[in-house]
């Protein structure tokens, strides 16, 4: 059960037209892509994509890239969207535990025996395999993947205590003071949002939390909390995970738009942290019949990419582009120089633009001698700029009605009308 229906507010003007799991990354993926890789990857094929805010573009690439052939399609391998369909009451899903509980009959038709509950919006690199073997192994109920951070940065997570044998005494979701790793000092274990359910265990935590008034229905906040100290709980170490193809097990929250830019800049070291290029550990996405790259000298211009990662069809026609991020069909125009962006699908940069540290949102048509990324001031006049890191985000144009007529911010369409590429 994959819980893809976040809206990620910290986001915004990402997540404007999409949800958190669809926005686009890595040139050619979507943060989705990774929990699906990790699935498929792991041999769990049985997967189940629980949809809900502005889900449009999410569902379409799941349909688009996530389908098995004919072969393999049947009872025990699919990738199937399943939205918020009230079968209790008319009602969303009202939190994480709340979007199982609607869907446990899911859970009932399919007589499983364990259930991996695993986040759709983090960045990670993962062999579940290993995760199931240890909660089989150690006959838990329930089996949390923890990732141990420094202390200072852990009150944002749900925090875990948990003896030498990794038996889960403790969990509070986002403490002002978070308990140290009784072996490792000034670290704290968190939740990764990542869990293994013994069938038995969830059918009754979620029935019990869904008659609880006073419940948020979410798994850090009341589930795992409520049932602590009830049933074996382990705690499962991320750092013991081994990815084959000598890779490294990678994890991030990209909740916030320095994350999610910190993410991509990881990707563009050698070696990197988070490779893409492990035949072994591949993410996998939809393809297209797009053109390979194509950089080129133009009005008399030599062109020169270093450190970039880039997809199908990105031109580089005559500038300079280093360090950056290039997504499907953009072109970068003759006397640009881009330094550290991420640029989104279709974007056009004009000529002689200068841009810093910016994210491009998909579609955009950048004019020529623009200049991005230098001056806070000037660029929040124009753009959005993060308070936290400065990196300043080109928002998605508004959507265009027909001749000039344009949907305004405050109607009821904007958030509801969206185009299968973004």
């Amino acid at each position: 059960m994959v819980l893809a229906g976040g809206k990620g507010e910290r986001l915004m003007p990402l997540t404007k037209y999409r949800s958190k799991p669809a926005v686009p990354f890595a040139a050619k993926y979507r943060i989705v892509d990774f929990a699906l890789s990790n699935l498929v990857n792991s041999g769990i094929y049985s997967i189940y994509c629980l949809t809900q805010f502005k889900s449009q573009s999410l569902q379409e690439h799941i349909t688009q890239g996530w389908q098995f052939g004919p072969a393999l399609r049947g009872r025990n391998y699919f990738v199937t969207v399943a939205p918020a369909q009230m079968w209790n009451d008319e009602r969303w899903y009202e939190g994480t535990a709340d979007a199982i509980y609607q869907n446990l009959h899911l859970v009932t038709m399919f007589n499983a025996d364990y259930v991996c509950i695993f986040a759709a919006d983090h960045i990670y690199k993962m062999d579940i395999d290993q995760m199931l073997q240890f909660h089989v192994e150690n006959k838990a109920d329930i089996t949390v993947a923890a990732k141990r951070v420094p202390v200072n940065e852990a009150s944002q997570f749900g925090c875990i205590s948990a003896s030498d044998n990794s038996v889960v005494d403790g969990f509070v979701e986002k403490p002002a003071n978070p308990p140290e790793v009784k072996s490792s000092r000034g670290y704290s274990y968190v939740s990764m949002g990542n869990y293994i359910f013994s069938r038995e265990i969830l059918e009754e935590a979620i029935l019990t939390d869904s008659q609880d008034d006073s419940s948020t229905h979410d798994f850090g906040r009341d589930i795992l909390p409520g049932i602590c100290g009830k049933c074996k709980m382990m705690a499962y170490d991320f750092s013991n995970n081994v990815i084959p193809g000598n890779d490294s097990p990678y994890w991030k929250d990209v909740g916030t738009l320095k994350a999610y830019w910190d993410a991509h800049m990881d990707l563009l070291q050698h070696p990197s942290s988070l490779t893409l290029f492990n035949s072994q550990w591949p993410v996998r996405t939809v393809s297209f019949s797009d053109p390979p790259g194509f950089t080129y000298p133009a009005k008399g211009m030599s062109s020169s990419v270093e450190g970039c990662l880039r997809a199908e069809a990105s031109q580089v026609l005559g500038a300079v582009v280093h360090r950056c991020v290039l997504s499907r069909h953009c072109v970068i125009n003759p006397g640009s120089v881009l330094e550290e962006c991420i640029i989104g699908q279709g974007v056009v940069i004009g000529e002689n633009c200068k841009l810093r540290r910016a994210i491009v949102d998909a579609h955009n048509v950048i004019p020529s001698n623009t200049v991005i990324g230098y001056n806070s001031d000037t660029d929040s006049e124009k753009f959005h700029v993060d308070k936290n890191s400065g990196i300043v985000v080109v928002p998605m144009p508004k959507i265009q009605l027909r001749k000039n007529l344009q949907i305004q911010d405050n109607s009821r369409f904007d958030d509801e009308m969206m185009f299968s590429s973004f």
